[in-house]
């Protein structure tokens, strides 16, 4: 079979499961994997057939994907901020607007040498090191629950060469917080989406994603903003900042969560025009 035609067959076979652009997206990056060539090289080699490993290969990421598993788990591999991250079903597949939250950061932060950072529930690791990379000034500390999700983020920090420090804390846990020392910038894309969400959210997500990492209670769903923002009112430095990834139907509500203890925040939309990120400073701490 030639590379051309088995990334048709492929694109074909998706799109019982996705629309026409997103199958040939996901076919793209599965023939990107197999033969190591971007779409414009392949172009170029387009009759060749594919070699027995490469042939395998793609049987084997063909079962896995028409299964519904999304393909970031399949290849194990997402981009994110010009990276390229190690992830497994421990972790959160890294998104395109949470880019847009390190780029905020990057763009208000870039220039202060010595920022003490914590990241706030790190999964794959892909706010921290990004933020590693683009600020290496910064002394990074990034927290998360799961075990499994530190030893992706290790082995993210590891692979891209980011120094970061990764350490076991359940943050709901507040007598847990004294391990933690003063910080000069908190960063989070904490769980938010509402259990009442889950009906209006696709398969692959909903099946194959850590629910741990996605999911609040309709009862709660500012669980985790209010634990920040207690958290920053006595940890934060002078003029602390705090920046968010939320729910885009509680932007509102998540402002005046940390306004009434004593923030002054900014709410922020993403490229799609939704709200999606908070940023929020002590007025007096």
């Amino acid at each position: 079979m030639s590379i051309e035609l088995a990334y048709r067959q492929l694109a074909n076979n998706l799109q019982s499961l996705y629309d026409q652009r997103e199958a040939n997206a996901i076919a793209n990056l599965v023939m990107e994997k197999i033969t190591g060539l971007n779409r414009v090289d392949r172009l170029m080699v387009h009759q060749r057939s594919l070699m027995e490993q490469e042939a395998h290969q793609l049987e084997q990421y063909s079962q896995s994907l028409m299964a519904g598993q999304p393909v970031q788990y399949v290849l194990e591999e997402a981009w994110f901020a010009h990276l390229a991250f190690y992830v497994n079903p421990s972790v959160l597949i890294p998104r395109p607007e949470t880019e847009e939250l390190v780029e905020w950061i990057r763009v208000e932060n870039g220039n202060i040498m010595g920022l003490r950072v914590l990241d706030i529930g790190t999964g794959s690791g892909c706010i921290p090191i990004a933020l590693k990379k683009q600020m290496p000034g910064a002394s990074i500390i990034s927290i998360d629950k799961s075990k499994e999700a530190l030893e992706v983020a290790a082995k993210n920090a590891l692979t891209l060469t980011a120094v970061i420090e990764l350490k076991a804390i359940d943050f709901l846990d507040q007598d847990q917080w004294e391990q933690l020392g003063e910080i000069d910038l908190i960063v989070s894309n904490p769980p938010y989406i509402m259990e009442s969400e889950k009906k209006s959210m696709e398969s692959h997500v909903l099946d194959h994603e850590p629910p741990m990492a996605l999911f609040v209670s309709d009862e709660d769903p500012l669980l985790f903003y209010r634990n920040i923002a207690q958290f920053g009112q006595t940890h934060l430095s002078t003029n602390g900042t705090v920046y968010l990834e939320i729910n885009q139907a509680l932007g509102k509500e998540v402002c005046d969560l940390f306004e009434s203890m004593g923030y002054y925040t900014e709410l922020k939309q993403d490229l799609q025009g939704k709200d999606r990120m908070v940023k929020a400073q002590l007025l007096d701490n």
